[in-house]
């Protein structure tokens, strides 16, 4: 029996040798923002503090924010899009992403505006939530409040969320038939509470013709339509008008 004397490759960040087709666009010109923005996409959330802090030097916390942190996390949603990068890149990258924004926030003495809320979980009984993880990184790099309630919510805390947090929208992930039946629950219970949010639900078991067969709900093909939904909820679409644009 072979005697393995090398344990190096036990704790090698694959992610890091990852072969970018085509590699990253350049996100700036300045190659100070342009590394921040660097660290962002390689989801390196040791360098990238000291790389904040060089930019905040020369730049505003909202100038590093958004033409750097931001900036780069687009490119991140990009190569998600294109099938370059998957699940541990995007989370690394928020992470890193969230590091600097974090030392920016600390700079201007106070927390970054958000574009508007988005309440976000995975449906009661289920406890896969990689697509609400994506969800969550997407919609918070493109400057949207995430107000996560996590995996296994039960209907009832849902509207709660939606009752004291009045946001934009709603998302709902279900990877199992037995536990997307809770999203018609709660777009029942969301219009009798006189708030016709678009929900968006998305996840492995669910299908457009079952979204689409009750009020409020929009079929999320992919995470990463997430930041453009969202968008769409901000800027005051009805649910309806956004079914028709993005489903079917």
């Amino acid at each position: 029996m072979k005697i393995v004397d090398d344990f190096s490759n036990i704790f090698k960040r694959y992610d890091l040798d990852l072969e970018v087709k085509g590699e990253a666009k350049t996100i700036s010109k300045d190659p100070i923002m342009q590394q921040v923005a660097k660290l962002v996409i390689e989801g390196d959330d040791d360098e990238i503090g000291d790389a904040v802090k060089k930019a905040l030097e020369s730049k505003s916390p909202l100038e590093v924010i958004n033409e750097a942190l931001i900036a780069g996390m687009d490119e991140v949603s990009r190569l998600w899009e294109e099938g370059v990068y998957f699940l541990p890149q995007v989370i690394l990258s928020s992470d890193a992403m969230n590091v600097g924004i974090s030392l920016c926030e600390e700079a201007m003495g106070k927390s970054m505006d958000r574009k508007g809320k988005v309440v976000t979980h995975t449906a009661e009984g289920d406890i896969h939530d990689i697509g609400q993880v994506i969800v969550n990184a997407l919609l918070n790099a493109n400057g949207f409040e995430v107000v996560n309630l996590g995996a296994d919510v039960p209907t009832d805390k849902v509207v709660a969320a939606c009752k004291e947090h009045k946001p934009v929208m709603v998302t709902g992930t279900a990877l199992m038939t037995t536990t997307m039946t809770a999203f018609p629950k709660i777009a029942h219970q969301l219009k009798q509470s006189n708030l016709p949010i678009p929900f968006v639900c998305g996840g492995g078991a669910v299908c457009e013709e079952y979204v689409t067969d009750f009020d409020l709900g929009v079929w999320g093909k992919e995470a990463s339509q997430a930041p453009g939904m969202a968008e769409d909820a901000l800027s005051g679409e009805s649910w309806e008008s956004m079914r028709s644009k993005w489903n079917g």
